[in-house]
Order: structure tokens, then C-alpha cells, then sequence
């Protein structure tokens, strides 16, 4: 009807940075979907080398999650890059970086992991979820280790995050709060 007015507020436009319905405040407004094509398959490269049996090539770069699929109940495999190998505790650090919506992290949350390869390693590992204080820690830690490539780094958390990653300790703090890091050690 002309002339009333509807007691419902207009639709806010929501920023990136900040969370929508439903969300907390540690949720991203953005997530980018999985690559496909030519880097999906360039992605791919190191699992084929663990399905060849010559993971151990990759040392504690890599390792290879096998998990069961928390709707199929199938057993799966994904290939990740360490951020952090500990040789003292053999506990090696990967990042999921679709953070929750990550195919892998959700499986490890419903089911946990059934077993890790890393530097022709199999051990079942005890997993734990970072704290962000540590988190940030461990992820200065990669980036210093790599800091020849940190432009590509850069670049592709850019992508990931969905915001200009600049490698500040602003942005690193924000980063693995959308970012999940998961600890992987030998079980005792």
C-alpha cells in the first residue's frame, strides 16, 4: 500500500571483513572455490608420486592424510604441503586452506585420521587443532623459511583468503584465524 511504511529495515551491504548471519567473527566472508584445470593437476603431482611409493622423495615437505569420508565412509587420501616439521616431537603442521570448508578438515573432525605418510614415514597421528597464537608462530616461521618465494606465497594466500595477504603480523594473525592449522605427531 502507498503511503505505509514496512517496519522491516533495509538490506545491509556486508563487508568482507565482517561476518554475516550465521557466521563467527573468526569465519570468512569469502572463500574461493578449489582450483581446477591445469593447477588442479599441477596440485596433484605429489600424491602421485606417494601412489608410485616414492613420497619419501618429498621428505617432511609433504605429507600424505588417509581419512575416512565422513558421509561415504570411504578411505581417502589428499597430499598437503607442511608448514612445519618439529623433529623432536615428529609432528609435522599442514594448513587447510579452504579453512572449514575444507573436504579433508571436516573428514578429520567426523571421523579422524586413519594414518600419515611423511619422509617415508607411516605412523596413525594424534591430531590437534593449532591455537591462533601458535598458529601465527608456526606460519612466520614457513614464511621465513621461504622467504625467497614469498612473493608466490603472497600471492596465493591472497587468493585463498580472498583479501591481499602483505605478510604483516596483522595479516598473519588474521590469516590463520580463517585458515585452520592441524598438528599431525605419532600417536604415543
Amino acid at each position: 500500500m502507498a503511503g505505509t511504511s514496512d517496519p522491516t529495515p533495509a538490506p545491509q551491504p556486508v563487508s568482507r571483513d565482517e561476518p554475516g548471519p550465521g557466521q563467527s567473527s573468526t569465519a570468512p566472508a569469502f572463500q574461493p572455490a578449489p582450483p581446477r584445470g591445469v593447477l588442479r593437476w599441477l596440485l596433484s603431482l605429489p600424491d602421485w608420486l606417494y601412489r608410485a611409493h616414492l613420497g619419501r622423495l618429498l621428505g617432511h615437505r609433504f605429507l600424505r592424510l588417509t581419512h575416512r569420508g565422513r558421509k561415504s565412509g570411504k578411505v581417502r587420501h589428499v597430499v598437503l604441503e607442511a608448514v612445519h616439521f618439529d623433529r623432536a616431537t615428529g609432528e609435522t603442521v599442514a594448513a587447510a586452506g579452504w579453512g572449514e570448508r575444507t573436504q579433508w578438515l571436516q573428514n578429520l573432525r567426523a571421523g579422524g585420521a586413519i594414518e600419515v605418510e611423511t619422509g617415508g614415514r607411516r605412523y596413525r597421528p594424534e591430531v590437534r587443532y593449532l591455537p591462533p597464537e601458535e598458529a601465527a608462530q608456526v606460519f612466520l616461521g614457513y614464511e621465513e623459511r621461504n622467504r625467497f618465494a614469498a612473493p608466490i606465497v603472497r600471492r596465493v594466500l591472497s587468493s585463498l583468503l580472498g583479501w591481499r595477504y602483505d605478510g604483516s603480523a596483522a595479516a598473519r594473525d588474521r590469516a590463520v584465524r580463517q585458515l585452520t592449522l592441524v598438528g599431525f605427531r605419532p600417536e604415543a
